[in-house]
């Protein structure tokens, strides 16, 4: 279809709160993902999960001892009876989940990405996936969206989560996305893996009339020499690169796929069928398991051969420091993605 950082162990912190935000406030230690010269909507899944709880009495709230950087302590504030912190532990977090989604509830379980992919991973698989019971595990610190090193950088958790039956998987762009994927998957009546964007998140896709579906990719921009096909805040540095390019002559398509599972592989193979294009795949996660093994597979069995590169993350534990800097260093940049654009073309 087309249309128009910080350490686990803080809690003793509150979060900081600007005068006049009203009662859905944010971390002052979570920092902006690509926020410059956007608009930006603060805690976009927290404000959609009250927005949900207020007219759906089955919706509850867990974290292990992370809602402040999930952005769960706007609905903890608003239904304090609803919400329940499990403390460090997260295979208690994903095994009470599943007992209150056994009692009738869906609960919304919120954690980094490391710890549910890494070590809660067989809990999801036995207590939740196996028996498809609509959890929804929410994760902050997707990929590379932290400066501290592999103990925190998801880098792998698509692959991990994309190898579980019954687990739809999420990867959204924006605010936009984020609110309206919040309320499809709490539609979807099994399990799903969805990774956050925190804090104060922008805004990029509202400007397109986009509307999030489960399982649907969607074309954002038409171009006639390149075809990226990305997910989660890659689309916006996509979008941007895209523009970038059409200054120096070269026209690029964005089809945005933000559910990684089930992939959209009718849309994707369509797609990439027209025109002879170069097909881009670009995602926050190792090159390893992710969108780009994804799409580049499902063009093969569907017998769709066209030049292809991924832009993704090295196989390989990343470094610590700077965000900005790793983005560059990891080739995630607009302008590195122009580069390699243009010495593929």
């Amino acid at each position: 279809m087309t249309i128009g950082p910080n350490s686990r162990r803080k809690s003793k912190y509150e979060p900081r709160q600007a005068p006049g935000a009203g009662g859905a406030r944010t971390s002052a230690m979570i920092a902006s993902l690509d926020a410059e010269g956007r608009e930006t909507v603060s805690a976009p899944f927290g404000n959609a999960l009250v927005e949900l709880a207020k007219t759906r009495e089955d919706i509850v709230g867990l974290s292990a001892d992370l809602s402040k950087y999930t952005d769960m302590h706007v609905f903890a504030n608003a239904y304090p009876d609803r919400f329940y912190q499990m403390g460090m532990a997260e295979q208690l977090l994903f095994s009470a989940a599943a007992g209150m989604a056994r009692e009738g509830f869906t609960p919304f379980a919120t954690t980094y990405a490391v710890f549910a992919s890494r070590r809660a991973y067989d809990f999801i698989a036995m207590a939740i996936a196996e028996e498809s019971l609509p959890v929804k595990i929410v994760c902050a610190l997707p990929g590379l969206s932290t400066g501290y090193g592999p103990s925190h950088q998801a880098t792998e958790d698509l692959a991990i989560m994309c190898g579980m039956p019954n687990l739809t998987v999420i990867d959204p762009c924006d605010a936009t996305e984020t609110a309206q994927a919040t309320r499809a998957i709490a539609d979807h009546p099994g399990p799903a893996y969805m990774r956050l964007l925190r804090g104060k998140v922008p805004d990029v896709l509202g400007e397109y009339g986009y509307q999030f579906e489960l399982g649907k990719a969607k074309t954002i921009r038409d171009g006639s020499d390149v075809l990226f096909v990305s997910s989660g805040f890659m689309t916006m540095r996509v979008l941007d690169a895209a523009a970038a390019l059409e200054r120096d002559g070269v026209s690029c398509a964005v089809l945005h796929s933000p559910t990684i599972k089930p992939l959209d592989e009718e849309t994707i193979a369509r797609e990439a069928a027209k025109g002879g294009r170069l097909v881009v795949t670009a995602e926050n996660h190792t090159i390893r398991g992710g969108l780009g093994d994804a799409v580049g597979a499902a063009l093969m069995r569907r017998g769709v051969h066209v030049p292809f590169r991924s832009i993704a993350l090295p196989d390989e534990f990343l470094d610590a420091g700077a965000l900005p800097t790793l983005h560059d260093q990891y080739g995630l940049t607009v302008e590195k993605i122009a580069q390699n654009v243009k010495s593929w073309l």
